[in-house]
This record gives structure tokens, sequence and C-alpha cells, in this order.
């Protein structure tokens, strides 16, 4: 009874976090006082009325745990927010004094890393004390080239940068990077700026947090320079250090096809077994010794020396989320062990919950919280308290089975695609993993082993041969919309009902009775579809792709990208925003994309949209031997008077015509695709980055098809675009900007705000809206700010 309502108190005060973590605001620190306030004198009334009415106490104490949870996360929410760079400070040269705190990233470009600010130099200046720069490798100073000095964790450094606050995009089913800039104490970003005043001050600084970085560092370093590169060294670096940057991407599209990509972070499987191994030698050689075995139990000595085997190991790989879990399961259980008590498996799980939401409340809302602690409930459904004995193989199978079969719910929830050779590829590869691969690469993280580091290479070779065969092959993933809330709720009570005893069985309906009815339940993950547009209906979603443009026109049955937003190199607008926000929405084909010109904020994400998503029909101002064009096979030059009709919506290219192609002194701009959509109830006109020449040409020859309900401003709000004549003859009344967030383009221009402002258009701009999504409907039509409809107390306004 005890061990029940620890445990659901402990759920209340995770309920309580999640709470907080949903607030839009976050309420001042007087109502969070008097908040706790109450928290304290329900549970001091609960505890006294513990023996004597127990429904109540237990009602007040869960009133507690829960005012206690969103009490302590708003005020840890407080305490980071007050760190933040005033808005005043953006983008103005700094100079700071600090550590480099986290292994530096290279990339083609730079290095990237985080930095802890001492000292700030800069008169007036506020800077918070934790911050994310990028250091460029050339940068140009007069006539001279100024490269970037090689950079090590835990080295101090003067530094002139410039900053910003934290501000990411903000699209449906995209990844919100303010919470995690939040969650890892990130409070600004930013560039070092060249300078002669930049310089190392100090190699080394004598912190633990530096230690255990540098020492991170140097087996990066070593497994580096001991296996010359190869093709995997990326994999094995991370599993000794947790640092996934290492994984090239194709390397993580084969991980995330075959399902395996949990063995890529420091799971609680690869903790628990290390410590296990620990504890194993450790109660095997103390035995031998009667004279230690009589004065400390060998148990008790073991459970120690796994734990502190298993909070290195956690400590050097970072301590993330599934690491945290791991160890404090494996501290209660250490505990438990050394005072002679026992306690159940829910109990530990339920304290090891604690623990990770104690001292991370934004852990709530990671992908890794949910996978982790999903997993290991599954586990804990299929094995505690089932009666009789079975073959480790057997369940071996069904552990494996379960685990695939429970998270279904969670991987569609949060990535909308899971793996259909799953188990299979996971049969092969834990064993090799945990029993191989981790510990012998963990081994080598001491220098004198480091001869064994080609052979754990060639293990892994074999293995990601095998998982490229198996995502090689056809219909691995399954990938759909992203599901209702309700149905995750379904599926998931549908999954429990399946996995009851005896429900993986021989006979798979056996046990509990009507079992069918889980197989019921998991159905409506699948089947209930987000809403779509009717026949005549036109829904327009201006993605949030920073300096850039990316547009997605929905009708009933078809759908329309209009450019593809900026390129980063592997990681661009395609594969970052634009693809996750086509598979959440249902999306699964684009009948037509337009690529409106070949700058790179416009087509920069082109690419990774095609690789993943079938298109019918690209049209675009691109030659022949674009990168983008000779990926497709149907595909057309955008010209004047093409039109096409869908679903009673009307498409119609009004520029460029077709003897702008032949002048090859005409600006990129000067060619772009500009698209006119007319629906009944509204339209919509895209003209891209055209400026004021082309302006002038399309209100001569087409000035009676301009006039549009919404316009996306030509070239991002620039001063060259938005003349005061074709304000007025489109004549919005919604006018849209797709700009970065303090851009340095300066975009949009004042001028052309005001323009647009005197017309009585009302203005929205993505860096603040965030997507911006549009519907003409019902002879109307409304618009919402994706920023503002999924707002929360860490999002910057």
């Amino acid at each position: 009874m005890k061990n029940t309502c620890v445990r659901l108190n402990i759920l209340v005060f995770v309920l309580g976090v999640g709470w907080l973590q949903h607030q839009s605001t976050l309420p001042e620190m007087e109502w969070i006082w008097l908040l706790f306030l109450v928290a304290v004198v329900t549970g001091v009334l609960g505890f006294f009325q513990l023996a004597n009415q127990l429904v109540i106490s237990r009602i007040l104490l869960g009133i507690f745990f829960l005012l206690f949870g969103f009490c302590w996360a708003a005020i840890l929410a407080h305490w980071r927010l007050n760190d933040s760079l005033p808005h005043i400070w953006e983008r103005k040269a700094i100079q700071v004094v600090g550590v480099i705190a986290s292994v530096p990233q290279e990339s083609d470009r730079g290095v990237r890393f985080q930095f802890d600010v001492e000292q700030v130099n800069t008169e007036g200046a506020i800077v918070p004390k934790r911050i994310a720069l990028s250091w460029y490798k050339v940068r140009q100073l007069g006539a001279n080239q100024v490269v970037l000095p090689v950079v090590r964790v835990g080295e101090r450094w003067q530094l002139t940068v410039h900053l910003k606050r934290p501000h990411g995009n903000q699209n449906p089913h995209g990844f919100d990077f303010e919470r995690w800039a939040l969650e890892r104490n990130i409070r600004a970003t930013g560039y070092v700026r060249v300078s002669s005043d930049n310089q190392r001050l100090h190699t080394m600084v004598q912190r633990p947090a530096y230690w255990i970085a540098h020492i991170r560092e140097g087996i990066q370093h070593r497994f580096a320079a001991s296996l010359d590169n190869q093709a995997y060294v990326g994999i094995l670096q991370t599993l000794a250090t947790g640092d996934q940057n290492a994984i090239p991407r194709d390397q993580w599209i084969v991980f995330t096809r075959t399902g395996t990509n949990h063995l890529m972070a420091i799971s609680g499987l690869h903790i628990t077994m290390i410590s296990s191994l620990a504890f194993a030698v450790v109660y095997w050689l103390w035995r031998w010794n009667t004279y230690l075995t009589i004065r400390l139990p060998a148990r008790r000595i073991a459970a120690m020396a796994g734990l502190i085997v298993a909070l290195a190991y956690a400590v050097l790989s970072g301590f993330a989320i599934p690491a945290q879990r791991a160890f404090y399961m494996l501290a209660v259980v250490a505990i438990v062990l050394w005072v002679g008590r026992q306690t159940s498996v829910t109990t530990v799980l339920a304290w090891a919950l604690f623990g990770v939401i104690l001292l991370d409340p934004w852990a709530i809302l990671a992908p890794g919280f949910w996978l982790s602690f999903g997993a290991i409930a599954v586990i804990m459904l299929l094995t505690v308290g089932r009666i009789g004995k079975i073959h480790w193989l057997s369940s071996w199978l069904r552990i494996q089975w379960a685990i695939t079969l429970g998270l279904i719910p969670l991987l569609l929830a949060l990535f909308q695609q899971i793996s259909l050779i799953s188990p299979v590829a996971n049969a092969i590869a834990i064993p090799l993993i945990s029993l191989i691969v981790v510990p012998l690469t963990l081994l080598a993280t001491m220098p004198v082993f480091d001869f064994m580091l080609p052979l754990i290479h060639d293990v892994l070779s074999v293995l990601m041969v095998i998982l490229q065969s198996l995502s090689n092959l056809s219909h691995t993933v399954w990938q759909q919309h992203s599901p209702p809330v309700w149905t995750i709720g379904v599926a998931v009570i549908g999954i429990l009902w399946m996995l009851l005893p005896g429900s993986l069985g021989v006979g798979f309906f056996s046990g509990f009775p009507a079992r069918w009815l889980g197989v019921i339940a998991v159905l409506p993950v699948f089947l209930v579809k987000p809403p779509q547009p009717k026949t005549g209906e036109l829904w327009l979603t201006v993605l949030d792709v920073g300096q850039g443009l990316a547009v997605v026109a929905r009708t009933e049955h078809h759908a329309l990208l209009f450019d593809a937003g900026p390129g980063f190199g592997e990681i661009d607008s395609g594969n970052r925003i634009i693809v996750p926000f086509l598979r959440g929405e249902g999306i699964t084909k684009l009948d037509g994309m337009i690529v409106s010109h070949a700058d790179s904020d416009h087509s920069g994400g082109a690419r990774s949209v095609l690789n993943e998503i079938p298109v019918r029909q690209l049209w675009s101002s691109l030659d022949d031997k674009h990168p983008v064009t000779q990926m497709v096979i149907s595909k057309n030059q955008c010209r004047k008077g093409q039109f096409w009709q869908w679903d009673d919506v009307h498409f119609e290219l009004l520029h460029p015509l077709e003897q702008d192609y032949l002048n090859s002194k005409r600006s990129t701009n000067a060619k772009s695709c500009v698209l006119k959509i007319t629906s009944a109830h509204g339209s919509v006109l895209l003209p891209a980055d055209i400026e004021r020449r082309d302006e002038q040409a399309l209100l001569a020859r087409d000035g009676d098809k301009l006039r549009a309900t919404v316009l996306i401003a030509p070239h991002h709000g620039s001063h060259t675009s938005s003349t005061d004549t074709f304000v007025q003859k489109v004549s919005p009344s919604l006018a849209i900007f797709p700009v970065g967030y303090l851009n340095r383009y300066n975009h949009p221009h004042e001028i052309v705000t005001s323009r647009y402002h005197n017309s009585g258009s009302q203005l929205m701009r993505s860096d603040k809206d965030g997507a911006i999504l549009i519907r003409f409907e019902n002879n109307d039509w409304v618009v919402n700010s994706w920023r503002k409809l999924n707002q929360r107390y860490w999002h910057d306004n």
C-alpha cells in the first residue's frame, strides 16, 4: 500500500510539471509562491490526516504533489529565462571572456561549440552565462585571410561575438529549437566576429565539467586517429561519448529505416549491461576473500561498484535521458540491496521517473523521455508477475515483439513513421552492439587498448552491411499523417490490453477475454486522418523557413509546393521542415512543385523534398543542368499563360515570358515564376523575388489579374520591390513577409511595410508569426499564426 502511494504521488508530481510546460505564459513569481504556500498547507494537512481519514489524506497529498511539481518547474523556468540577452544587445559586437564548454563540432564551414561566459568586457552589455557560438573557418579582414585557429574544450578565450536570442522556426510537426535551447540552458546564439583581440588566454580551465568534456574530446580524437577516419568511426565515437553529431546523415537514415537508431544513443540497455558486468566481476572477486566477505557482503560492494561504473559511463556519454533513467533505477536497486530491503520494479521505475523530472523538468517534452520510459514499461508489463518459466530465446523474441508493438503510438505521434523491419534488424543488431561492440569500445577508451579499434570497426562493418541491405528493401518504413491525440490514448490502451498475460503466447487471443478489442482500439491511429479541404476550397500554408520561401497549397485531392526554402548542407529546409510538415498533414505525394528561381533561399531544400516525396510535375525557371531539374522526368519551364484546374481551384503562371530565358543578362530574380491561385472564396498571388522592372511589366500586361486577397510580398519585402503602383493594384487584404529572424538584409524594409499598411493590408511575417495558415472556405478566408496557436512560455516574441 505504501509503495502504491509513492508511485501515485510521483505520477501526480510529473503531471504538475507537465501542466506547467503547456502554459502559454509563465505565471508571475507572486502567484507561484502563493501556489507553493497552498501546496505546503495541503501537504501538512494530508500528512497529519494519514492515519484517520485515508481517502481525504490521499487527495490532499495528491494536491500537494501536483502543485509542488507545477511550482518547482515554474521556479526553474523563471531562473533560466531571467538569464537572457536583452533585445538591445542583439547583433552588436560584444567582447566576452569565457570557457569553451562543449566538444567543438567541426563542419565544412567552421566549428560550433557552447561557451560559458565568465566576464563581459563591453561596457553596459548583458550576456547570458551560457551561449552557443559558431566560428567560421575563413573570414575576410581587409586584404588578409583570417584562418580559424584550433579550439579545444576547456580553453579560456577572449572573443568578440555577435549574438541573438534563441529563436527557431515554428511550424506544424516541426522541431522546437527554443525549447531545446532552454532545456540545455543555451540563452543566446551567435558567431565569433573577426577581431585582432580574439585570443586564447588559458589552455585548460580546471573544473570537473571541463575535465569530463576534455576526456570525451580526447577519446574522439584518438578514435579518429587510430581508424584514420574510416566509414564508421563516428558510430564508435558516439557509443563511447554519446556525441550523436559524429554520425553522418546517411548512416542515421539507415538506423532510422531499420529501427535501430535507439542503439546509437547511450541507452539504458548499455548502461545496465556495463553495470551488470562490473557487478558480476566485483561479486566474483570479493567472494574469494573470506575476510572481506565477513566484513562486507559481496552483494553490497558489487552493487556499489556497478553503480559507480554506471555513473562513470553515463557522465562520459553526456547523461542523456535514457542514461539518466537507467542510472537512477540502478541507484534505487543498489540502495535497496545495501539496506537489505525489497521493493517492486514499478517503484524503482517511479523513483527513476522522479529523478529525471526533478533535475530536468523539460525532459517531459523530449521524445527520448517517452521512448525510454515507454520501452521499459512495456518490458515490465511483459515480464513482471508472469507465472512459469520461458526459454530465453522465446522470452527475447517476446520482448522484441512487445517493444515494437508497444511503441507504435509514440513513434507515430513523434515521428509519423515506424520501421516495419525493426524486429528483425534489432534481433541482429542488439546482441552485436550490446554484447560485443559497446564493451570493446568502452575498453578502447583507455589508450592501452587502442589496438582493438580496427577489430571493433570490422565487426561494426559487418553489421552495417546487414542493416544497409535491410534498409534498401522496399516498404521497410511505414509513414503516415500525425494521428489525433485521442487516437494515441486509445491505441495505448488497446496495446496494453493485447500485452496482458496470455496475449503473446501460442494463442494470441487466449488469456484475458475479448483481446481482439485491443486490435480494434489501435486502428484509429492509422485510419483517422487530419481534416482536408473540400471541393473549391484552398488551404495555404506559408512555412517558416527563415530567410527564404516555402508555400504549400492544397485543394481537395491535390497538393502543390511553391519553393523549398534555403539549404544548409546535409540538413536543409526540405528534410528539416517541409517533409515533416507534408508527412504530418498526410500529404504522401505532390502533384506539382514550383521552384521559382535558382537562388538558394528558394531552391535549397528542393532536392531533399524530391528524395523523400514523389513529385508528379515540376515547373521552374532553372536551366536543364541544375541539380534539381536533373532529378525530375516530368518538368516544364515556367511561362506566362500556363494554367490548370484542380478541384475547382484555378492555377495560372503570369511570369516569366518565353523571351526572358533568351536574355542571359537577366538576373535569376527577374526570371522568378509568378503564380496566381484563385478560388471561389479568395485568391493568392505568389511573385517570388521579382523586382520593380518585372512588377511594372506585370502591371502593363496582366494588371487585371493581379488583384488578390493574399499576397506573398515580393523579394521578402526588399526596398527593390513592392512599388506603390504594384501594391495599390494588388490591394491585398493580407500581405505576408517570409523573412528570417534578424536577417542580414533587414527585410522587410520599413518603407515597404508602410506602403502595405497605408493601403489597408493586414501584415504578417514568418519570423514573428511562424508558419502562417490560411483557409479559403465558406465564401471567406481565415488566417492563423502557428507561433500564436502553439505559444509556450519559452517562445521568444
